[in-house]
């Protein structure tokens, strides 16, 4: 080997796993970067103002606002709604829905009685005669348009206040958008069950505000927009986090007990995470770092120092809240066993008067990896049964 081809090689060493590293530890910029990658975005070309064009019909997008005390900040809070499958129904002509694309799924049952969005069918109490009057109130007002964007407006917030199908509230992990496919492919599933479901952008992502995210910064507009949702109605809410939205939901109920605020029903961690120091050392973008003796010093402890930290394991044993963990074997960008290990540490950590923390696998040869949990044919009946349980549970 020649001298030259040497001396490359250790450049090349140097720059890549010493000053690379090094500005890492200095550049708070870079590890928001790394951690967030608000930078990946797809499918290109995405019109997020028109969810109809990534297959929803029937589906508000609208903006919540809110102020940023931590940073004095405002931020836009980019918002998909997409209403329940029988509502869709119900009003197909109304919504400017063509009939003959309304998905037809057979609904998951809960002792031989269907379950519809959190109301038992056949439980009149459910099922007043004058249940949709608001929402045709609202149809029939002078001059109502849909496109119109203050119509819209009162019509899905009608929604919210005269149905009795449950919420959720859905919040994603990084890289791209609320209108990335597999999201949707989610979202299609809880609207066939019949819930509703508020899907939402973080600062950074999508067309939400043009901010950089910070811990704090997206726990903030996952708050912003669920004070929303429990300003218009008393339904149950659940939280459902994916990958890193895992941390931004146990954060978000930590947050919300230490402000002695009501939360929501129950959470749904979806290929969760214990913490980010662990998911950084496991992650497959690491791996050429991670047994480096300066990785810790240069690339995990400067992140817990400015707070980026997602520390699940801690804030899982500050709500009383129900927990479902759905997790793949076969998940090789959040491995299965930092979910189970979260799993473990709450049973350690829980109160024994709080809600359960229940743990489901899905087993390698199913090919769920990441993202596609979503398709497993036993999931609506994991989902509504656990909503059940503990839709009118207080804890």
């Amino acid at each position: 080997i020649g001298r030259c081809t040497c001396a490359v090689a250790v450049l090349l060493f140097l720059v890549g796993f010493v000053i690379l590293p090094i500005i890492f530890k200095y550049s708070y910029a870079l590890q928001k970067s790394i951690l967030f990658l608000t930078f990946i975005t797809y499918p290109p070309n995405l019109d997020l103002k028109r969810p109809e064009k990534s297959g929803l019909y029937a589906t508000r997008n609208f903006y919540v606002n809110h102020h940023d005390h931590e940073e004095d900040l405002e931020v836009n809070v980019a918002v998909w709604h997409v209403l329940p499958l029988d509502l869709v129904r119900r009003y197909a002509k109304e919504l400017h829905v063509d009939e003959r694309t309304i998905a037809n799924k057979t609904l998951p049952t809960i002792d031989g009685i269907t379950s519809n969005g959190g109301s038992i069918v056949g439980d009149e109490k459910h099922h007043a005669g004058d249940r949709y009057k608001g929402i045709e109130k609202v149809l029939r007002s002078d001059g109502f348009k849909l496109t119109e964007e203050k119509h819209q407006r009162d019509l899905f917030e009608e929604t919210l206040r005269a149905t009795t199908n449950d919420v959720v509230l859905y919040l994603h992990g990084n890289t791209a958008s609320r209108g990335a496919p597999h999201r949707v492919e989610l979202y299609q599933m809880l609207r066939a069950l019949n819930y509703h479901v508020i899907a939402i952008d973080y600062r950074g992502y999508g067309d939400s505000a043009n901010l950089s995210p910070s811990e704090l910064g997206v726990v903030y507009d996952a708050l912003a927009v669920y004070q929303y949702i429990t300003s218009i109605t008393n339904n149950p809410v659940y939280l459902w986090g994916h990958s890193l939205g895992t941390g931004v939901s146990t954060h978000l109920l930590s947050l919300l007990t230490e402000m002695s605020l009501p939360g929501p029903k129950a959470v749904v961690l979806e290929s969760p995470f214990n913490n980010i120091k662990e998911e950084i050392c496991a992650h497959p973008f690491s791996k050429l770092y991670r047994h480096l003796p300066w990785f810790d010093y240069l690339i995990s402890r400067p992140m817990y120092k400015n707070k980026l930290r997602f520390e699940s394991d801690q804030h899982i044993a500050e709500f009383r809240q129900p927990v479902l963990i759905l997790h793949a074997e076969d998940d090789l960008v959040v491995p299965f066993e930092l979910g189970y290990k979260l799993y473990r540490k709450a049973l350690d950590t829980r109160g024994k008067s709080w809600g359960p923390i229940e743990f489901h696998r899905f087993e390698k040869s199913s090919h769920y990896g990441h993202k596609y949990i979503c398709r497993a044919p036993n999931l609506p009946e994991i989902i509504v049964r656990f909503f059940h349980a503990y839709r009118d549970a207080q804890y």
